[in-house]
């Protein structure tokens, strides 16, 4: 089995369709039917393998068949199960364009070089990619994954230069002579 730390997700079961074993599949691929092409596909704790074939389109993702599961109730047992793939798997990203799994843990900078934080998660919530900075103190941020906030990615030095718009960082406690 892959290596738990280079295992990158690519979708999830949703729970049964029909009643002879296949399982509703939702991609997280860029173009959804390429999660077959990926196969053989992982359990993120790397446990368990599954061979798949998508076999229609339904709502929401894919009704398919994964290796070893055969009836409805085996299908209905893997309900949010995380697919993974090993990361060398996946094609090399065009310039600009970054897997999420990249970019988690990375170092956060401002423009000068004081430190921000560290990357913990990326969120699409419908307008665009944001990155959630973990800060000190157990408080994160979030800002916008933009060219204009975020300049450059660097995956080699492992730090990430980002420039949030003015109050992000603020803590929300107020100075002292605004009390």
């Amino acid at each position: 089995m892959a290596e738990r730390g280079r295992l990158i997700c690519v979708g999830a079961v949703a729970g049964a369709f029909g009643v002879h074993g296949e399982a509703r599949i939702k991609s997280f691929c860029a173009e959804p039917e390429a999660i077959a092409a990926y196969g053989p596909l992982v359990t993120e704790d790397g446990r368990r393998e599954f061979a798949i074939r998508l076999t229609r389109p339904v709502k929401g993702g894919f009704a398919a068949r994964l290796s070893g599961v055969e009836t409805r109730e085996a299908a209905e047992a893997l309900r949010g199960t995380r697919l993974c793939v090993p990361r060398e798997r996946l094609p090399e990203p065009e310039p600009d364009e970054f897997y999420h799994a990249d970019l988690v843990g990375l170092a956060v900078v401002d423009p000068a070089g004081a430190p921000l934080g560290r990357v913990v998660a990326l969120h699409d919530f419908g307008a665009g990619d944001v990155i959630e900075i973990a800060r000190g103190g157990g408080k994160s941020v979030m800002i916008p994954f933009t060219r204009a906030v975020v300049p450059r990615v660097d995956l080699t030095t492992g730090r990430i230069v980002a420039d949030p718009p003015a109050g992000t960082l603020d803590d929300g406690t107020p100075e002292e002579g605004e009390r």
